[in-house]
């Protein structure tokens, strides 16, 4: 619609048109005029006398002029003018000081405005051309029409409409397509930046009724006891502490980058710092040794743990303020030969995962998986490595569940997201509150459903299995690499296997693989070869998707990774009768796997390979989550 024009020739352009407009500055006519050099006058209300001349007649002469005849903004200086200030002629000298200098401004606010928007929205890819195009032609129409109207305020209005126009156009499409922490020409914005520019000055507001500081970004920290309660007192303390803004800006670059985890790593001479983004570890910027000191006892002190131990494991927790929603962190600090390492858990409330459906899994296996979630009693088990999004899966399965309804009690170690209506008990292995001795006092509180945060021991084992068989409804995690290994692990706990087939109602294998960035990823065409090695038919798959090559532009949404995200990769064993058998005559992995087969359960690189196919992640991706 509209032609994008390179921003530094238009300047060019602009500002000569402006200049000819002008008239004045570059007329060489004007410039080369000199003051006509004129009598002194006489005074004024004197009269002329008359002169003879050579031929006896007699001429009347007119006064001569006060100030002689020049062109430009030059004062005069007759009294009746009322001016008494007398200076030089300017001659050619036809411009405006203040309204040319008003100009200028809006000239510069455009050339300003332009390359943001040209800048900004090539990185958002919020339609790059087309505004560039409406802010190239917003100043071509509206910086001539300061000139060429005859009413300055009036074309200056003209000006700043052509200009601002699409300029506030483009700030409330792109604000559509950020988050809110990102969005500009907001109240909240404008308040931020006001304060920061004011702090630059040494003018601090302190902090705001928000607990906002305007020093660092905005965020707040909220020290917690060891049982969790806010503590105001170890807030305040941290607040004039050395660190404290580079403490406040790792946390804040950590949570806009989507981090899970954060760790501070000490080297001889530094303390590193990475961060763990859709399960992979990105560095970050470090921090000399002393100021990486005073960040890790900011942490401490807000976390209610001893500054003073550096070589014994200790654990703790504190909380922040971002963007109005509460952030927990669960820090655990651990003595290394080169000092103390630090490791955060970021737990955000509002990324949890909500209902079943929300998985991603494909509509057969989750109808199955809410079959189970439903059933009346059984035992349910979650398998896979740490940090496979087994307890997010499990929070899923238990908001399906109708909490108004049923007594749901859950035993964590410890409670990572908060569910109303349910009774969670944190596992406190230090005062002898464990997995097994919480089972035996949760069962005589008449529970409906029981979430065990992990099957780790025999007695835990062989108390789950048993609250299953006596009507209880049990949902729980065990490490295993597949569903098969999973039945074996319980036999490796010394559970009998009549116990195992009789309470075993399903068996959830997952992995969480980084989804393709929807905005910047690419496609291509795979090879022959591959299609047929995975079992696809060449002539029916057109193209696959993968990250982008490394380019100059770096996608805002993603931050350059070419991943956003994670999807799960899910294998559902189902237990029938027949497998039940199968486990009570504990017959071989193999035997029991053709069985799950017959039944049409898919492995999880079949799963992760429907992924691939629709586009949601690359084959190097589910190469490296699945085995």
């Amino acid at each position: 619609m509209f032609v994008s024009f390179r921003i530094p020739h238009l300047k060019v352009i602009l500002v000569l048109l402006s200049l000819y407009v002008a008239g004045g500055v570059l007329n060489p006519s004007a410039l080369a005029q000199e003051p006509v050099a004129v009598p002194a006058p006489a005074p004024i209300n004197e009269p002329v006398p008359e002169v003879a001349d050579s031929t006896t007649e007699t001429v009347e002469r007119y006064s001569v002029p006060v100030d002689p005849f020049i062109r430009g903004n030059a004062i005069p200086s007759r009294p009746d003018y009322g001016l008494r200030v007398v200076q030089t002629p300017q001659v050619g000298f036809y411009l405006s000081l203040w309204k040319f200098g008003c100009l200028l401004v809006v000239f510069g606010l455009w050339i300003h405005f332009s390359k943001w928007v040209h800048d900004d929205g090539r990185d958002l890819h919020v339609r790059p051309q087309f505004w560039n195009g409406c802010m190239t032609t917003g100043g071509v129409i509206g910086i001539p029409a300061a000139l060429l109207v005859p009413l300055f305020p009036v074309g200056f209005l003209m000006t700043l409409s052509a200009i601002g126009a699409p300029l506030g156009l483009y700030i409330r499409e792109r604000n559509e397509n950020v988050p809110a922490g990102r969005r500009v020409m907001t109240p909240e914005h404008i308040a931020r930046w006001t304060k920061r520019q004011l702090a630059k000055v040494g003018i601090n507001f302190g902090q705001g009724e928000k607990g906002e500081s305007t020093t660092g970004p905005p965020i707040q920290f909220i020290g917690k006891t060891k049982t969790g309660r806010r503590d105001e007192a170890r807030t305040r303390q941290v607040e004039s502490s050395r660190g404290y803004v580079a403490a406040k800006e790792l946390v804040y670059d950590a949570i806009q980058r989507r981090a899970t985890d954060i760790h501070l790593e000490p080297k001889d001479d530094e303390l590193g710092i990475r961060v763990r983004i859709d399960g992979v570890m990105y560095p970050a910027e470090p921090f000399d040794k002393a100021v990486g000191d005073a960040v890790i006892n900011i942490f401490k002190v807000l976390c209610a743990i001893d500054i003073t131990e550096k070589r014994r494991s200790q654990d703790g927790g504190f909380g922040a303020i971002v963007e109005g929603r509460e952030i927990d962190f669960r820090v655990a600090s651990q003595g290394t030969r080169h000092g103390e390492k630090l490791s955060m858990r970021i737990l955000d409330q509002s990324n949890s995962v909500g209902r079943v459906e929300e998985l991603g899994m494909r509509k057969q296996m989750q109808r199955n998986l809410e079959n189970v979630i439903h059933q009346p009693h059984g035992l349910m088990l979650v398998c896979g490595p740490t940090g496979a999004g087994k307890s997010t899966t499990l929070y899923a399965c238990l908001n399906d569940l109708d909490s108004s309804e049923r007594n749901i009690i859950t035993v964590e170690d410890p409670v990572e997201y908060l569910m109303p209506d349910v009774t969670q008990i944190e596992v406190n292995t230090k005062s002898g509150n464990t997995f097994g001795q919480a089972l035996r006092s949760i069962l005589r509180q008449d529970p409906d459903v029981v979430m065990i945060g992990e099957v780790r021991d025999t007695e835990t084992a062989k108390i789950a299995c048993q609250a299953a068989n006596t009507g209880h409804m049990v949902f729980s995690t065990i490490h295993a690499n597949d569903t098969i290994t999973a039945l074996y692990r319980l036999l490796d706990l010394e559970v009998e296997p009549f116990m195992i087939s009789t309470s075993i109602s399903a068996v959830l294998s997952q992995r969480l693989a980084r989804r393709l960035c929807p905005r910047c990823r690419e496609s291509y065409r795979p090879k022959a070869e591959l299609l047929k090695a995975v079992g696809l038919p060449p002539e029916k798959v057109k193209e696959f998707f993968r990250p982008p090559a490394k380019s100059s532009s770096v996608c805002t949404k993603c931050g350059g990774l070419g991943y956003y995200g994670r999807v799960g990769v899910f294998e559902l064993l189902m237990i029938t009768e027949r497998i039940r058998d199968m486990i009570r005559s504990t017959a071989t992995m193999s035997a029991i796997r053709n069985e799950a087969r017959k039944d049409g359960m898919l492995y999880m690189q079949e799963e992760g390979l429907r992924l691939v196919v629709r586009g949601v992640t690359s084959v190097d991706e589910i190469t490296r989550v699945v085995k």
